[in-house]
Protein backbone atom coordinates (compact mmCIF):
# COMPACT_ATOMS: atom_id res chain seq x y z
CA UNK A 1 0.00 0.00 0.00
CA UNK A 2 1.39 3.11 -0.83
CA UNK A 3 1.35 7.24 -0.12
CA UNK A 4 -1.05 7.92 -3.11
CA UNK A 5 -3.19 4.97 -1.95
CA UNK A 6 -3.70 6.09 1.40
CA UNK A 7 -4.54 9.77 0.82
CA UNK A 8 -8.25 9.03 -0.24
CA UNK A 9 -8.76 7.37 3.18
CA UNK A 10 -7.08 9.77 5.54
CA UNK A 11 -9.07 12.58 3.43
CA UNK A 12 -12.80 10.87 3.97
CA UNK A 13 -11.50 10.31 8.05
CA UNK A 14 -10.39 14.16 8.40
CA UNK A 15 -13.72 15.32 7.00
CA UNK A 16 -15.72 12.68 9.11
CA UNK A 17 -13.97 14.05 11.89
CA UNK A 18 -14.52 17.66 11.12
CA UNK A 19 -18.68 16.98 10.29
CA UNK A 20 -18.15 15.26 13.72
CA UNK A 21 -16.70 17.84 15.86
CA UNK A 22 -18.95 20.39 13.99
CA UNK A 23 -21.98 18.25 15.14
CA UNK A 24 -21.36 18.16 18.49
CA UNK A 25 -20.34 22.26 19.05
CA UNK A 26 -23.48 23.13 17.18
CA UNK A 27 -25.48 20.75 20.17
CA UNK A 28 -23.42 21.79 22.73
CA UNK A 29 -24.56 25.29 21.59
CA UNK A 30 -27.70 24.65 21.46
CA UNK A 31 -28.81 23.15 24.29
CA UNK A 32 -26.62 25.76 26.43
CA UNK A 33 -28.63 28.58 24.53
CA UNK A 34 -31.99 26.56 25.68
CA UNK A 35 -30.71 25.72 29.01
CA UNK A 36 -29.92 29.34 29.25
CA UNK A 37 -33.50 30.53 27.70
CA UNK A 38 -35.31 28.07 30.28
CA UNK A 39 -33.57 29.65 33.29
CA UNK A 40 -34.19 33.35 32.65
CA UNK A 41 -37.96 32.31 32.21
CA UNK A 42 -37.85 30.75 35.73
CA UNK A 43 -36.30 33.54 37.10
CA UNK A 44 -38.94 35.62 35.70
CA UNK A 45 -41.60 33.42 36.87
CA UNK A 46 -39.86 33.49 40.02
CA UNK A 47 -40.34 37.39 40.97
Amino acid sequence: MDNTSLLPILGTAAFGLLVIVTLGIVILTLTGWRDRQRREEDRRANR
